[in-house]
């Protein structure tokens, strides 16, 4: 196929520049992104008619579920408050808001779409991507509370964010759903089911893992092969049960630390590289996907997109930091630098792909594309200036500032 051929391609050049990116303007999903939008350009009639296949959505779907896992597995509930509560702000105040404000902004907008398709566009577009902000939550020029907060909110938001989209799901596609209260059977399916295959498989798959790993039962590279199976195992498993697989995959991640202690470690090994990789393809299918849309989007699209960027997700952040002695530069800093990636990807294009029965799904899906796309873009050119503009504002704040403090490790 040509365009896993293309990608294939893509991939090794950039691994023989991967140094040099490093200090490029551009960021790798910037890259890949644009390069699927070349492919769709240059050769769209092979590139459209692939698209097309259930095979990519799949990818896609494993990509998010092994992120879930990965994520959950390496942040410890503690965390959320080691940094000033800055985290636990973030996602138990930010995060409703913003759905609550881009639900409110999508009507304004788009007059006919109704309050729940409105409230499932915003909870796709709600969580965070930290590898669109990678050069952000790893510069050393960023205070470690700051970074840390991004890293942890992104790890967290995704996966807190499916249970409202299986219902909004529901609630938009009402009528497709038999009985009265058949919405409401299908979301609890939906989240109790996703909820216990994830506790069952993570906490009993862990014990065991860890127990063999005790007696030195297990190779080395096989202790991250077991644990990418127990998210795959979730993920199949809550499917087939009628349950969400992603929420499975990501209570899953967080159970099997307490059979395994060193779970997190072993997930992060594999993100550094294979999930890494998966990523790229995402955003490379994304980059596809998008150019074969962008010539039909409205403009009404484009002020929803750059309301969602701005407002919708800066305004939450601020009241969620209120009162925790931050400056204003650190406040707008962090309001900024939400990207939207991996999972808003994956979130669209199950409505893309699937039979969703989601009446006004097209304009979901191009607000949704163009909003990441716009993410991409302008979070990455804006990664580097906005770090370096960011310490000059903070480089003569006094000691005691919520932002200079060092907080204890995770």
């Amino acid at each position: 196929m040509i365009v896993i051929s293309l990608f294939i391609i893509l991939v090794f050049v950039t691994a023989l520049v991967s140094r040099r990116l490093e200090s490029a303007p551009i960021t790798l999903p910037m890259l890949f992104t644009l390069a699927g939008m070349l492919v769709f350009w240059v050769a769209p009639k092979p590139t459209a008619a692939e698209l097309h296949t259930e095979g990519f959505l799949l990818i896609g779907e494993i990509a998010l579920a092994l992120v879930l896992f990965t994520d959950a597995s390496r942040i410890h509930l503690h965390s959320l408050t080691s940094s000033a509560a800055l985290p636990l702000r973030l996602l138990a105040i930010g995060m409703p808001l913003t759905i609550l404000l881009g639900t409110l902004i999508g009507k304004i907008v788009f007059p006919n779409l109704n309050v729940w398709k409105a409230a499932l566009l915003a909870t796709i577009l709600a969580p965070t991507d930290a590898a669109l902000g990678q050069a952000v939550v790893n510069s050393p020029l960023v205070p470690v509370r700051v970074r840390r907060s991004l890293n942890i909110e992104a790890g967290l938001n995704d996966g807190l964010s499916m249970p409202l989209f299986t219902l909004f799901i529901a609630l938009s596609g009402v009528e497709a759903l038999s009985g009265s209260h058949g919405w409401l059977i299908y979301t609890l399916q939906q989240i109790v089911f996703g909820v216990l295959t994830g506790l069952v498989i993570g906490w009993f798959g862990g014990w065991v893992l860890g127990r063999a790993v005790r007696h030195g039962w297990v190779a080395e590279p096989f202790q991250q092969l077991g644990l990418l199976m127990l998210a795959l195992m979730c993920y199949g498993a809550a499917g087939g049960l009628g349950g969400n697989g992603f929420i499975a995959a990501f209570v899953g991640g967080a159970a099997v630390k307490t059979g395994y202690s060193q779970a997190g470690e072993q997930t992060a090994e594999f993100s550094e590289a294979w999930g890494h990789l998966l990523n790229l393809f995402v955003f490379f299918i994304f980059g596809i996907l998008a150019a074969g849309r962008l010539s039909a989007i409205p403009w009404p699209i484009y002020v929803y997109a750059l309301l969602s960027l701005t407002l919708v997700r800066m305004l939450p952040v601020a009241i969620a930091l209120l009162r925790a002695r931050l400056q204003p530069a650190s406040v707008l800093f962090i309001g900024w630098f939400g990207p939207r990636g991996l999972a808003s990807i994956i979130l669209g294009l199950i409505l893309v792909e699937k039979d969703t029965d989601v009446p006004g799904q097209g304009l979901i899906v191009s607000a949704f594309i163009l909003t990441v796309l716009f993410s991409v873009l302008l979070h990455g050119l804006t990664a580097q200036p906005g770090i370096h503009l960011y310490q000059r504002k903070i480089a003569a704040i006094h000691p005691s500032a919520a932002e200079a403090e060092t907080p204890a490790p995770p």
